[in-house]
């Protein structure tokens, strides 16, 4: 029986995650669910597992009373750092780090330091604390294994794959719902045109990222901490049928490609039960239905996030944790209707423009640093 806490429980991954693990109840227990709001959604699951910790971020004492009417019996945790106190006190084997946004750092350095095997899906914790996180899990005898789809994909691409063998990755974007839109029209697009995804059901904040591609500098970072690669090393290809989740090609011109349903129950149960493979209640993959699968290059002009993204991945130094921490901030501005579309990526430009430097040497360095873009952000809008 493996002990397994949920970070990010009420998302989209954490959804998914519960929902793969409700099939295996003689092998997986959950001990705890970290949420950032006091939703009915948390209550609902503290009605159903009963014993789980549970740590709410921006939730009072009080909150407590409402979990326990359902008679859930559990230790609750509240306040920003309740997450971390969460995975600190909660016995698990298993973390499935999803909480979204730098808020999602501290607990998954705590896992590292715990030596758990964490299921990664909080792309900040690798853009803006990469190096420092990769150095916690070596110390802490942690694993780390992704679970988004693309970046599971290429795991399973690559595994025990002779590193000096690889010439090329190759990251897919379905392309999101602007794919086909020009400029002008993107200018003019609301929230719901940006959050009405062509594949996937997301959260608000990664289905802006697709509308902007900003999630495939995000996801470039990843691999780049992952995989050990250059940014010369990647390639961004827009597949809108979300069929091919990663590709990798070798120095013989030999290709491998991972594919499969627009289903992240899929990557989580290949990283649950790695290196086995279990059933997770997927339908399966038809290609004579689907009839045809394309690829083309994105346009880094219509998506200028995409663009800056990667000229900051280059750069290096504290780039990273500017363009995550400005895209964050604007996005969130972007969803209260202050900016458009165009104007997050005049905000992320003029973060990087105003923000230069070296590397954060330690995790306080960089949510000082992450702080401080978002304070500049939100000035200038």
């Amino acid at each position: 029986m493996k002990h397994v806490i949920v970070l990010g429980a009420t998302g989209s991954v954490g959804f998914n995650s519960l929902d793969v693990l409700r099939h295996y109840p003689d092998e997986f227990a959950i001990t705890g669910l970290a949420v950032r709001r006091p939703t009915d959604a948390v209550v609902a699951l503290a009605g159903e597992f009963v014993s789980a910790g549970i740590a709410v971020a921006e939730a009072g004492p009080e909150f407590a009373d409402t979990l326990r009417s359902t008679g859930w019996r559990g230790i609750f945790f509240h306040g920003p750092d309740a997450a971390e106190k969460l995975v600190r006190a909660m016995h698990a084997d298993i973390c499935i780090a999803a909480m979204g946004g730098s808020v999602g750092l501290r607990p998954a350095f705590a896992a590292a330091e715990l030596g758990l095997r964490i299921l990664l899906a909080n792309k900040e914790v690798l853009v803006s604390a990469g190096r420092l996180f990769m150095d916690a899990v070596r110390h802490g005898g942690a694993r780390v294994l992704p679970l988004d789809s693309e970046h599971a994909a290429l795991w399973q691409c690559l595994e025990a794959r002779d590193r000096s063998h690889i010439e090329m990755v190759v990251i897919t974007a379905s392309g999101g719902p602007f794919r086909t839109w020009t400029s002008e029209a993107i200018r003019k697009a609301t929230v719901e045109d940006a959050l009405r995804h062509p594949v996937w059901r997301m959260g608000e904040k990664i289905s802006i990222d697709s509308a902007t591609m900003a999630n495939k500098a995000l996801e470039m970072f990843e691999a780049q901490c992952l995989f050990d690669l250059s940014f010369d090393q990647m390639e961004i290809v827009v597949h809108p049928q979300s069929v091919v989740h990663g590709m990798v090609e070798f120095v013989d011109g030999s290709f491998l490609a991972h594919m499969g349903v627009a289903d992240m129950r899929q990557p989580i149960a290949s990283m649950l039960f790695y290196p086995h493979r279990e059933r997770c209640g997927i339908e399966r993959l038809d290609l004579t239905a689907i009839g045809r699968l394309d690829f083309e290059k994105p346009d880094l002009d219509r998506f200028p996030m995409l663009a800056m993204g990667i000229e900051a991945g280059e750069r290096g130094g504290c780039a990273p944790v500017v363009y995550n921490a400005a895209n964050e901030e604007a996005v969130r501005l972007f969803l209260q209707g202050e900016l458009n579309i165009p104007g997050i990526a005049l905000a992320v430009g003029a973060a990087l423009e105003r923000f230069s430097g070296s590397a954060p040497q330690s995790l306080d360095e960089v949510l000082a640093l992450h702080e401080e873009v978002v304070a500049s952000v939100g000035e200038r809008v």
